[in-house]
């Protein structure tokens, strides 16, 4: 049970901390500017865990031989990501909001993806989960 609920737990607790410092980020800095930093962390960090969770197997050129074009575009859409809750929250958009709005509309879309792309079945409950989720904004940004 451990092994299927810490991935979760993970993801959870990044996203936390992944929405406060996109809230944070000084807005004196240009946003792509302070993302260099982000990712070099992020690379000494990778590198670090590899080889911290490979030792005795560790051959980063070897796996490098096995890319395609998904860690390519993977990084693009990170990037994306990154400046778009940037300049949401610069733009005046509340922490407490905007991931919950942006993740509605991402769960309703890739309800879609799921089911074209992936054959997953378009169950009633989904659609009626989304369809209380849009309910659920309307409530959200009530005034």
């Amino acid at each position: 049970m451990f092994g299927y609920i810490w991935p979760i737990a993970l993801v959870v607790g990044a996203n936390v901390m992944y929405q406060i410092c996109a809230k944070s980020m000084p807005s004196r800095i240009d946003p792509l500017a302070a993302l260099t930093v982000t990712y070099f962390i992020a690379l000494l960090a990778s590198g670090g865990l590899y080889f911290a969770l490979n030792r005795g197997s560790a051959n980063l050129l070897a796996e490098y031989s096995k890319l395609n074009w998904v860690p390519f575009v993977f990084g693009l859409v990170l990037v994306g990501l990154e400046v778009g809750f940037i300049f949401a929250y610069k733009a005046g958009w509340q922490v407490s909001t905007a991931a919950i709005i942006q993740s509605v509309f991402l769960a309703a879309v890739l309800l879609l993806v799921g089911f074209m792309f992936y054959h997953e079945p378009l169950q009633w409950n989904k659609l009626v989960g989304v369809g209380i989720c849009v309910i659920g904004l309307v409530f959200i940004n009530m005034k």
